[in-house]
């Protein structure tokens, strides 16, 4: 199989699918990208995956390129796994990364192949790329589209690829559907090995394209309903940690997603939900998803109520404080901070004129680049030393785990901002620390 695109999503695939055995060829434009993965370096932070891809290069399983005609005469099916990101100027998604990987692999091939999309796009994409193979691909060749959607967690995407725990096949044919068990054969017998089920729901395009947006838009909404309980909980005086954990016990409801903080960011989740909204409105439908507005809405405001809280704790101006950010990420395991609200708090702060110092475990570098205008730490106490209030805003071990006492000699006040609820209150107020979290009294 091919792996068109080798960012999060196609090098994890890559570097998983060949560890069950198969021959993989990825596949990207980006040569400085195909150098690293080819030297055995992943290009970016995922438990695992460094190991798993030098040892499959190793077996010669794995292979890189940036040739697509090779990729054409490799490959029997082709994964499309390449960026879909938010349009500059609007809400939709642009596909023109997708376009291009799409039309470069099919002018190439002469025989029978399956082209899969796993990017997350609008529905509707799967009949447009037909028409793009249609309009490009040699006459003779007959090329099928299929579209199985990834649901990879950053931080788990080795185990979810290797276990997922549903896959979905939007496919026309029997031929497709029969391809797609042969591509996932390794995936069904790890899980019979394990005594496991994989469930696999076989539908349509459209429905194929509408389950990870769906789903998607679901955790984003349970986690801004939990958050818009925050502010009522900040303004009635309750906590809603423990409310979260009392309405979590209902099995209608449960208890995952529902920890208030700072809120959602990623590469995912904001993204996804703006192009659904977007497409929604193309397809004149766009009132039933117009609750996805007040989800984005709440998203951000979070991020302003960690500002204020900060400057709460500092007197009410937090012009020429110094301020220690603990979190760059937008979740721990990771080191991606694409519409991070760490960063975005950590850019509010600074722009409210105080200086920021930030510590991330993995998301230093990748932070520098895009929020250049704040310093870096390369440890939890460099970050501390001398700040004026600490801010939490991703919960990594390192910072759940942090001593109190012993920060507290590190800081030149004790005063602290849980951005993610991520800390235990009574033991940071035992050791004198002033301490604030969303939605607690």
């Amino acid at each position: 199989m091919t792996i068109l695109g080798t960012g999060y999503l196609g090098a994890t695939h890559a570097v998983s699918m060949a560890e069950l055995g198969y021959d993989v060829l990825g596949v990207d434009v980006d040569e400085a990208k195909i150098g690293k993965l080819s030297d055995g370096q992943v290009p970016f932070h995922e438990p695992g995956l460094d190991e798993l891809l030098q040892r499959n290069l190793a077996t010669g399983r794995l292979r890189f390129t940036t040739d697509y005609a090779e990729a054409a005469r490799f490959g029997d099916v082709h994964f499309v796994c390449v960026g879909t990101p938010q349009k500059k100027g609007s809400l939709a998604a642009d596909l023109r990364y997708v376009e291009a990987s799409v039309t470069s692999l099919v002018k190439n091939i002469h025989g029978r192949a399956l082209v899969v999309g796993k990017s997350t796009v609008p529905v509707g994409t799967a009949e447009w790329v037909e028409q793009l193979i249609a309009e490009h691909a040699p006459e003779h060749a007959e090329i099928e589209v299929a579209w199985n959607p990834e649901f990879l967690r950053e931080g788990f995407a080795v185990e979810d690829t290797l276990r997922p725990d549903r896959l979905v096949f939007g496919v026309k044919t029997e031929w497709a559907k029969e391809m797609l068990d042969k591509t996932y054969r390794g995936v069904y017998e790890l899980a019979a090995a394990e005594d496991r089920e994989v469930p696999v729901v076989v539908t349509d395009f459209a429905t194929a394209e509408l389950v990870k947006v769906s789903a998607n838009s679901f955790l984003a909404t349970k986690i801004s309903f939990i958050n818009a309980m925050s502010e009522v909980c900040e303004a009635a005086g309750a906590d809603v940690t423990q409310l979260a954990r009392a309405i979590g016990y209902d099995a209608r409801i449960g208890n995952r997603f529902l920890r208030a903080g700072v809120g959602f960011g990623g590469g995912c989740l904001p993204k996804d939900i703006r192009a659904f909204r977007a497409r929604a409105e193309e397809l004149g439908v766009g009132q039933a998803l117009n609750f996805l507005s007040e989800v984005d809405e709440i998203n951000n405001r979070r991020r302003q109520r960690v500002v204020d809280l900060a400057a709460e704790l500092v007197g009410g101006k937090l012009a020429g404080k110094q301020v220690a950010v603990f979190g760059a990420t937008f979740k721990p395991n990771s080191d991606d901070v694409r519409d991070s609200p760490a960063l975005a708090v950590a850019r509010k702060i600074h722009d409210a004129g105080a200086s920021v110092v930030v510590y991330d475990p993995e998301g230093n570098e990748n932070a520098r680049r895009d929020l250049p205008e704040v310093s870096y730490a390369a440890s939890l106490d460099e970050a501390a030393k001398d700040a004026e209030v600490v801010v939490v805003l991703t919960e990594w071990e390192e910072f759940r785990h942090a001593d109190p006492v012993a920060l507290a000699q590190v800081v030149a006040k004790p005063r602290i901002v849980d951005g993610r609820n991520c800390l235990d209150p009574e033991l940071w107020r035992a050791a004198n620390w002033e301490y604030r979290g969303l939605g607690r009294p």
